[in-house]
């Protein structure tokens, strides 16, 4: 990163949503084995084999996405999906959703934090935003873990369309290895931040 950059990230507000996005939809990302992702990009549907009954964790950034599965190299991540999804959906996981960890200040008494993750249909966890080097940086990425109701929602109600993004993350992450960093920045989706009411927020930033 050059100055400028380590300048305007130092500015950015520690905990905040940043997304691909239009005034109806949120895209997030996920990665998965070929047999999944690809018939996922196909159908616009996840298949029958997506296992509704296991927690779901989508990424609403790209770079931390990239992190996460190296690019798509990783084994059982070689399929990047941009998962379209409501933003209605979206927000209505979030207001629904608990902490992953315990924070004293936020929940009080550890076990009244335990019931309410244990029943919470969905659990956010904050991890430094990365950038092309995967390099942390000093604000965090969000991550939405989906469980019960809301991955059942997610997979049958929330998805607007689902594309195969592999070829681009492929694409940048050779810009990146030639150093092409310029180039490789330019076709990065834009994320901008997400407006949400505070109080969905509120009791999530730790």
């Amino acid at each position: 990163m050059n100055d400028q950059s380590v300048s305007v990230a130092q500015q950015e507000p520690k905990f905040r949503v940043r997304a691909r996005q239009t005034e109806s939809t949120v895209t997030v990302y996920q990665a998965y084995r070929p047999e999944i992702g690809r018939v996922a990009a196909r159908h616009g549907r996840f298949p029958a084999s997506w296992k509704r009954d296991r927690m779901t964790w989508i990424k609403p950034s790209f770079l931390w996405m990239m992190y996460r599965c190296g690019w798509g190299t990783k084994e059982g991540q070689e399929t990047v999906l941009a998962v379209e999804i409501s933003r209605e959906g979206f927000v209505r996981a979030l207001r629904n959703a608990c902490l992953s960890h315990y924070v004293a200040d936020l929940h009080g008494d550890r076990a009244a934090w335990k019931r309410q993750l244990k029943q919470a249909p969905a659990r956010v966890q904050w991890d430094p935003e990365r950038d092309l080097h995967f390099s942390p940086l000093p604000y965090r990425s969000l991550q939405l873990g989906l469980a019960g109701e809301a991955a059942a929602r997610y997979a049958d109600e929330w998805i607007v369309a689902i594309e195969d993004v592999t070829p681009l993350a492929t694409e940048i992450h050779g810009l990146v290895r030639e150093g092409e960093l310029e180039r490789a920045a330019g076709l990065l989706p834009e994320e901008r931040p997400l407006t949400v009411e505070e109080t969905v927020l509120a009791g999530l930033r730790a």
